[in-house]
């Protein structure tokens, strides 16, 4: 190609050689240009929040890593309803991605509930997240096959049980209306049949039916109950790991196969960093959510030995209810395998 161009100067006839050198430059050097993408990102994280905060950083980088190219529009605090509904419109196309517990991933498919969905079958975060690494690559392509794709997972803590009255064993709940999200069916009829109470609401309306008196206890984790001022009616919380509160972030398959392959290796990256980050100040927030309400009037009753053994018999014995209606068998003993494998490992305490 020099000899080319040299001999197009040479004679005089320079426009052939330097427009084709011009090109040349412009495809090696010019930035990346990709078509304009917009990703609405639907969740019940309340705006304004750090959670809020991290997915907004996220999306900046978004931004960046695609020169303007990719933006990422978040409506918080259930602005996009329920996370059912959050669902809904997604497979519609009006979102294109979420932030859900698996609760509502439960909703694209019931395998999910395995990480969240089993009261006390966990006894440490350690473990949840263990569980949930090995199950993830299994759980990732049953979502995909539902079209959707997951760009990280984590937890947020553990749910906890607050009360208006003092509740310190499982019958001490017997006499309390229990709330359990609107859609979540399977769920209240496995607390009928323990003998509860259960109200099925939108947590929209969890404050006024607290104070209305419609509900008396509502399971979920401190960083919850202090933002939207459940304490205020509640004034006992038990200090018992219920069960892990379990997230991702989901997009469509459709809208992330439109993407370039460079673009979906950054929004990876940058997505996996702000789950860590979520998580991290998850575990710490729900604390220092405690801690603030402490200050405010709430009573935290721990739990002793004693009280735990009696929780632990009675959450065994709504296992057989849960396997095959609200965890799917085969995922229900891939938990029980994958737990009994990483507690028969050295160090691991047993209780």
């Amino acid at each position: 190609m020099r000899s080319y161009l040299t001999t197009s100067i040479n004679n005089g006839s320079r426009r052939p050689g330097v427009a084709i050198l011009a090109v040349l430059l412009t495809t090696l050097f010019a930035p990346t240009t990709w078509a304009q993408t917009r990703i609405r990102l639907g969740t019940l994280v309340p705006s304004g929040s750090s959670y809020y905060h991290s997915l907004e950083s996220m999306g900046a980088k978004w931004k960046q890593a695609s020169n303007g190219a990719i933006t990422l529009t978040l409506y918080g605090g259930g602005t996009m309803g329920s996370e059912d509904e959050i669902v809904r419109r997604m497979r519609i196309g009006q979102l294109q991605a979420a932030v859900l517990t698996a609760a509502g991933l439960s909703e694209i498919d019931p395998s999910v509930a395995a990480l969240q969905k089993m009261p006390l079958m966990y006894r440490s975060l350690d473990e949840a997240a263990y569980v949930r690494e090995k199950l993830a690559p299994d759980l990732e392509r049953r979502l995909a096959e539902k079209g959707f794709v997951v760009l990280f997972w984590g937890d947020a803590g553990w749910v906890r049980l607050f009360t208006k009255n003092p509740g310190m064993l499982p019958r001490d709940f017997k006499t309390m209306k229990i709330f359990v999200t609107a859609n979540d069916v399977a769920l209240s009829e496995l607390y009928k049949t323990a003998g509860f109470h259960p109200v099925l609401l939108e947590w929209s309306d969890a404050l006024t039916s607290l104070q209305t008196g419609i509900v008396d206890a509502v399971p979920t984790i401190p960083f919850h109950a202090l933002t939207n001022q459940f304490y205020l009616s509640t004034h006992n919380m038990l200090a018992l790991d219920w069960l892990p509160l379990v997230g991702a972030l989901i997009v469509t398959k459709k809208s992330w196969e439109a993407l370039q392959p460079a673009q979906r290796d950054a929004m990876l990256k940058s997505a996996a960093e702000c789950g860590r980050e979520l998580q991290e100040q998850g575990r710490k927030e729900n604390q220092e959510s405690v801690e603030a309400m402490q200050k405010r009037g709430l009573q935290v009753h721990s739990v002793d030995k004693e009280a735990e053994a009696e929780w632990r018999r009675f959450s065994e014995g709504l296992y057989p209810n849960i396997r095959g209606n609200i965890v799917p068998a085969e995922m229900f003993d891939k938990v029980v395998q994958i737990l009994h494998e990483y507690r028969a490992v050295p160090g691991v305490p047993a209780k």
